[in-house]
């Protein structure tokens, strides 16, 4: 599947990007995260499981557990608390 993939706060700045391309065979969005975190890449460290993330799938909230839809946009940040 392609999805395009949003990065924000601290997970863009960890992968330098707002943003890419990206195919997958992952089903679900935890299988996803732990395919991001699996790469050889210098930012893969912000999707390690232990590290808070919360994930949306075309604009909308979603567990873990939900399902990657094909040509989704599936968007990466960490909490956010205000003051």
């Amino acid at each position: 599947m392609k999805v395009q993939l949003k990065y924000f706060a601290s997970i863009r700045e960890a992968m330098a990007t707002s943003g890419e391309v990206w195919l997958t065979e992952s089903t679900t969005l935890a299988a996803l995260r732990d395919e991001l975190a699996a790469r050889d890449h210098a930012g893969a460290p912000a999707f390690a499981r232990g590290r808070p993330v919360r994930i949306a799938q075309n604009q909308v909230m979603c567990a873990e557990t939900a399902a990657v839809q094909d040509g989704a946009e599936i968007a990466f940040f960490p909490p956010v608390t205000g003051g």
